[in-house]
């Protein structure tokens, strides 16, 4: 006879455990798995009586872990992460000639989308599928291969592998060249409205328009003043139709300096900053074929990819 205390415990209660001890909310577990709180709690107290021992503290609207719950967690989601893998490892027969690649949109749509079109000329049978998304990737969720993320290349059980440096540099319409106001030096700034990009990283060394300015000793020009986007992606939009001068980042911009609709005025505006963009997978991962031969290609990409300035 099974000894009764070897029983696994209920797999859906253990997803709703993860969930919950990660956002430390019933509220958003239930919002990231479709379910209601009421159904949340039905699952913890469900995992609660197999342990025989409470997981959680209430203290109004928040929970916190008992030690038996801080215990658990790492285990119960490196378990997650084998049996996500174990599946994609079962689909691989039918995930053949497919490659799943999730970033941020304004990579997504400026950097890597308009390179696509050779390596599906170069790879014959592999198709790449981009997911563009704000939000960090949950490989225990998410059918993403692998990812391309903007920081510092340091995530928790995650493997990663450098991509591309990021450098910081103004970029503008060529029409501002010419005409009583044309650029010609940093101190014709102040003739032009200035762009900011304000996406949510937090990279210190990454240079606002104020500090930009200040390192070149340009005293007269307003740093603060100009419109604002929380998007790379509107920033260089906004400078190609002549609206301003945009503080850019290169990867971003490189497709628009490429073809001519942006020009880096200044020979020497560009400021290395310590954010780049990596290559992340979970550690462990088996990584198809095709999903290397991805890797190889957006790596050559990267290493060819360079500054078109004025």
């Amino acid at each position: 006879m099974t000894d009764p205390t070897d029983r696994l415990p209920p797999l859906n209660a253990l997803r709703a455990f993860e969930a919950a001890a990660r956002r430390l909310s019933f509220t958003q577990a239930a919002d990231e798995l479709n379910v209601t709180p009421g159904a949340i709690s039905q699952q913890i107290r469900q995992l609660e009586d197999y342990a025989g021992t409470p997981l959680f503290k209430r203290t109004g609207r928040s929970v916190l872990l008992t030690d038996a719950a801080q215990a658990s967690l790492p285990l119960v989601r490196e378990a997650f992460e084998r049996i996500s893998e174990a599946g994609r490892i079962m689909q691989a027969p039918a995930r053949k000639g497919r490659v799943m690649v999730s970033c941020a949109p304004s990579f997504a749509a400026k950097w890597l989308a308009p390179k696509l079109g050779e390596f599906h000329r170069t790879h014959d049978g592999v198709e790449a599928w981009i997911s563009a998304d704000m939000g960090l990737t949950d490989f225990a969720m998410a059918d993403a291969d692998f990812t391309i993320r903007y920081g510092r290349g340091q995530y928790d059980g995650l493997k990663s592998e450098k991509l591309l440096d990021e450098t910081v540099l103004p970029v503008c319409s060529p029409a501002l060249l010419e005409g009583p106001d044309a650029i010609k030096r940093p101190e014709d700034l102040r003739h032009h409205t200035l762009l900011h990009d304000e996406s949510g990283e937090n990279d210190p060394s990454c240079p606002d328009w104020t500090s930009w300015l200040h390192a070149r000793h340009v005293e007269d020009v307003d740093g603060t003043r100009g419109p604002r986007f929380n998007q790379a992606i509107l920033v260089i939009e906004s400078a190609a139709a002549g609206r301003g001068v945009a503080l850019a980042k290169q990867a971003i911009a490189a497709a628009d300096l490429a073809s001519g609709r942006l020009v880096a005025p200044f020979a020497d505006g560009s400021t290395l900053i310590d954010f780049g963009y990596w290559l992340v997978w979970p550690k462990g991962r088996h990584l198809s074929p095709d999903v290397r031969a991805f890797m190889k290609w957006v790596k050559a990409e990267a290493a060819n990819t360079a500054v078109v300035g004025v």
